[in-house]
C-alpha cells in the first residue's frame, strides 16, 4: 500500500505548482483558477461512501484498480483541454480516480492495523503520501519549464497506469479481514448515523476539512501565485520548497504516529493543527525565498504529523465491521473543505488579495484545534 500511495501521490504532487498556472493561461480569474482545484474534490465528496460500499462487495483490490484506470482517463483529458471548461470536466475525472484510491487505500489501512498500532502504521502510510505529494512539485516544476505546463499531467497518466497494476497484482484482498463487513447485517444510511453520533468522529471529520481547505485552497491556489507575483519565484524553486517541506515531514512521520499511539490522538491533533495554521500565517508574511522555504519548512512538518492521527481516530470510532462505512464517511467530510477551499479562498484572493485568504485558513485551523481539544474524547488510554 505504501509503495501504491506513492506512485499514486508522486504524480499528483507534479502537477500541484503547475496547475493554477496552467489554469491561468487560459486567462480566468483567481477564483476561477481556484475552481479548477475544488472540481477535483467534488467527485471525492460523492464517491466516499459509495466507494466503501464497493469495497466491502467487490472489494477492496478491485476498487482500488478502478481508481487507477479513471485517474489515467482523467489527466490524459487534463493534459490535452483546448478551453478552460473542458480543463474543468477533466479535473472532475480525476479527482473521481483519486479519491476512490485514497478511500479504498485507508479502508485497507484500518482492516489490517490494530487500535494499539494504529497510529504508527497510518502515520508511515501518510507519511509515504505526504512526503511523494511534497517532492512532486520539484520534478513537476521542471516538466513544465522544459516541455510545458501539460507535461505533469501526462506523468500523473502515466503514474495511474503504475497505480492500477500495483493494486491488481501486488496488494492482497483485505475484506473481511477481522470480522465480518457490518454493511452485510446493517445499512449504509444505519451506520453513517451511528458514526455521526459520535461528537468525536465528527469533529476529527471537521479538522480534515479545515486542513483540506488550508491545503488546496491555501498552499495549492494561493500560495504559487503569491510566490509568483510577490516574490519572482519560478515554478522550479516553487516547488523545490514545497518538496523541501516533505523532507521535514518525512522525519516526523514515524515519531508522531508513536506519540499517537503511546499519549493519545488528540496530543498530535491539537497541536499539529495549529502548526498548519502557523504556517498558513508564515507563507503570508514572506518577504524573501528564505522565509518562504522556512514557511515550507513549518508546512511540511505540521501537516505530516496531523496525517495520520485524525485518520486513526477516526478509525478507533468505527465499531467492529464498519471500516469501509468509517472511512468512507471520513474522507467524504474532509473533502468537503477540499471542494469549498479552493473557491472560497480564491474568491476571498480576488476581493482582499492573496494575503487574506492564508489568515482566514490559519483562523479555522486555529478555531478547530479549540474545539477538538475542549470536546472530543480520547480514543486511546494514555501511557503511565
Amino acid at each position: 500500500m505504501c509503495v501504491l500511495i506513492a506512485v499514486n501521490q508522486l504524480g499528483f504532487g507534479a502537477v500541484i505548482p503547475v496547475l493554477p498556472l496552467y489554469a491561468k493561461s487560459f486567462d480566468v480569474s483567481q477564483t476561477a483558477i481556484g475552481a479548477t482545484v475544488a472540481v477535483y474534490g467534488v467527485a471525492r465528496v460523492f464517491l466516499g461512501l459509495p466507494t466503501g460500499k464497493v469495497a466491502d462487495i467487490l472489494g477492496r483490490r478491485a476498487a482500488l484498480a478502478v481508481g487507477g484506470v479513471v485517474t489515467v482517463l482523467g489527466n490524459l483529458w487534463c493534459a490535452v483541454a483546448a478551453t478552460y471548461l473542458e480543463l474543468l470536466a477533466a479535473r472532475l475525472v480525476a479527482g473521481a480516480g483519486a479519491g476512490i484510491v485514497l478511500t479504498a487505500g485507508l479502508i485497507v489501512l484500518a482492516d489490517i492495523a490494530s487500535p494499539a498500532t494504529r497510529g504508527r502504521t497510518l502515520a508511515i502510510y501518510q507519511g509515504v503520501f505526504l512526503f511523494a505529494v511534497g517532492i512532486g512539485p520539484f520534478p513537476g516544476g521542471f516538466l513544465a519549464e522544459r516541455f510545458g505546463l501539460e507535461a505533469p499531467f501526462l506523468v500523473y497518466a502515466i503514474m495511474g497506469a503504475a497505480v492500477t497494476a500495483v493494486a491488481w497484482f501486488g496488494v492482497a484482498e483485505t475484506r473481511g479481514v477481522g470480522g465480518t463487513p457490518a454493511s452485510r447485517e446493517a445499512p449504509l444510511r444505519d451506520q453513517v448515523r451511528a458514526l455521526l453520533g459520535n461528537i468525536g468522529f465528527r469533529l476529527v471529520c471537521f479538522i480534515g476539512l479545515v486542513g483540506a481547505l488550508a491545503r488546496t485552497g491555501g498552499l495549492f491556489s494561493i500560495v504559487p501565485i503569491l510566490g509568483r507575483e510577490r516574490l519572482a519565484l519560478s515554478a522550479t524553486e516553487i516547488g523545490f520548497g514545497f518538496a523541501l517541506g516533505s523532507v521535514v515531514g518525512l522525519l516526523v512521520t514515524y515519531p508522531a504516529g508513536y506519540m499517537a499511539d503511546r499519549f493519545g490522538r488528540k496530543a498530535v491533533i491539537v497541536p499539529a493543527t495549529v502548526l498548519i495554521g502557523v504556517s498558513m500565517l508564515a507563507f503570508s508574511l514572506a518577504g524573501d525565498y528564505a522565509w518562504f522555504l522556512a514557511a515550507c519548512l513549518i508546512w511540511g512538518g505540521a501537516i505530516t504529523a496531523s496525517g495520520a492521527a485524525p485518520a486513526a481516530y477516526a478509525a478507533d470510532a468505527a465499531p467492529q465491521g464498519m471500516n469501509a462505512a468509517a472511512m468512507g464517511s471520513y474522507r467524504m467530510l474532509s473533502d468537503v473543505g477540499y471542494v469549498v477551499g479552493p473557491i472560497l479562498l480564491g474568491w476571498m484572493g480576488d476581493a482582499g488579495g492573496l494575503d487574506l485568504p492564508l489568515w482566514a485558513a490559519a483562523g479555522s485551523l486555529f478555531l478547530m484545534a479549540g474545539l477538538f481539544g475542549v470536546f472530543a474524547s480520547e480514543t486511546v488510554r494514555k501511557a503511565p
